[in-house]
């Protein structure tokens, strides 16, 4: 049976606990790997499913995300009749106002499942870096008879509090859940673990309006599918959860542990893009069977150039995005966006360059991310005294500099020195 699909992505958040990275942008618009956006994760993972008709409904900060969207995810030629459409906050609630919460947003869109009469109601976070074939979730709901299925996957039991945790019989079917609780109970077997849900749903679609109405009657709720209407359904309706190890995409190898990451912090958004500087990355980029899409901008290829002591134009365990040129400087460790400009005899080590940066000669910059079209003057150093970067830039916990972008290189003199 061909199910008709409807998808909608949450793009809306704020993104509080990755500042500086989301001072000027929503957190679906971060850059990552270099050429890519958080975004493209989910979008990528909907249209290799074969799921076409998605709205992304955002509201924070969106200008740079609906600019992305723009520029990278329109459809034409054969998908024409499909579409990526950016919804903004529609101010459909009695009161006029913004999205209250997940479950809020979807109701205050109401309007579009009607129109669209789909089957089931596919609705995806645009929060993390991951590859799903979304197909076989859905296949796995249909088969159940379920009226909605909740992707999971075990985490650490000291995550608890920062995820909806999901009682589940040996079938799938949900007993419990428990929303951002430290307490909440571990997997069977595995007092290590919770079984941790994902955001990511599907929905019949019947299922889904009925509990939509009833949740938005409800004057006590918040209004999130986590908090609210998931906890409410448990014992009530027929809900599962989609164990996420189980997924399998075509052109990975058998047995590859999937990925996921949630990089809503400083420091696990700073791992997850080392991880693709590895040999063999736990996520890889270069599956042709499944790729991950993004915007095409005519960049040029990157280029490294000058080959003397001292001098020298290269990089080690590192990605380099196009359009950028390496005039006599050393990359290692690091992940490196367009249009970056490394100039002789300076050092970039275990750090993330975004778009349009321009590093001067002789400077060093060890652990850190530099934001969009930042320039940063000759023999500055950037990561090696964290005291006094403390005075200038933003530095995590973990020692991680982080130096804000502005909206043009030449605002940035004052910005940097």
């Amino acid at each position: 049976m061909q199910l008709r699909v409807l998808a909608f992505v949450l793009a809306g958040g704020k993104g509080t606990r990755l500042y500086p990275l989301t001072k000027e942008r929503a957190k679906p618009a971060v850059p990552f790997g270099g050429k890519y956006r958080i975004i493209d994760f989910v979008l990528s993972n909907l249209v290799n499913s074969g799921i076409y008709s998605i709205y992304v409904l955002t509201q924070f900060r969106s200008q740079s995300l609906l600019q992305h969207l723009r520029d990278g995810w329109q459809f034409g030629g054969v998908l024409s009749q499909y579409f990526i459409i950016p919804v903004p906050a529609q101010m459909r609630s009695p009161g006029e106002t913004w999205y209250q919460g997940t479950a809020d947003a979807i109701y205050q869109n109401i309007n579009l499942i009607e129109q669209s009469n789909p089957d089931v109601v596919a609705i995806f976070g645009a929060d993390h870096v991951y590859r799903m074939n979304i197909r076989e979730m859905i296949e796995f709901h249909h088969e159940r008879g379920a009226e909605a299925t909740v992707a999971a996957i075990p985490v650490p039991k000291k995550m608890a509090a920062e995820f909806g945790v999901i009682e589940a019989a040996p079938d799938g079917r949900i007993t419990g859940f428990y929303e951002k609780k430290a307490d909440a109970p571990t997997m069977p077997g595995d007092p290590e673990r919770v079984y941790a849900s994902m955001g990511n749903y599907i929905f019949s679609t019947r299922a889904l309006l009925r509990e939509l109405e009833r949740d938005a009657a409800d004057e006590e709720s918040t209004h999130d599918f986590g908090r609210d209407i998931l906890p409410s359904m448990v014992g009530r309706c027929a809900l599962y959860a989609y164990n996420f190890e189980t997924n399998r995409i075509p052109g990975e190898p058998p047995g590859k542990p999937n990925y996921w990451r949630d990089v809503g912090t400083i420091e696990a958004y700073y791992e997850a893009n080392m991880d693709l500087r590895a040999v063999d990355p736990a996520l890889n980029l270069y599956n042709r069977q499944w790729p991950l899409r993004t915007a095409s901008y005519a960049t040029p290829p990157a280029k490294f150039v000058f080959d003397e002591e001292g001098r020298r134009g290269q990089a080690i365990d590192s990605i380099v995005s196009g359009g950028s040129i390496l005039s006599g400087g050393t990359v290692r460790n690091s992940v490196i966006g367009r249009g970056v400009r490394i100039h002789s005899g300076a050092l970039v080590e275990d750090s993330i360059i975004f778009d349009n940066c321009d590093i001067g000669r002789r400077a060093r910059i060890r652990r850190a991310i530099l934001d969009k079209n930042v320039h940063v003057p000759p023999d500055t150093r950037i990561g090696y005294d964290l005291e006094e970067d403390r005075k200038r830039y933003h530095v995590t916990d973990s020692g991680i500099v982080v130096v804000e972008g502005a909206r043009s290189p030449v605002e940035l003199a004052t910005l940097v020195l």
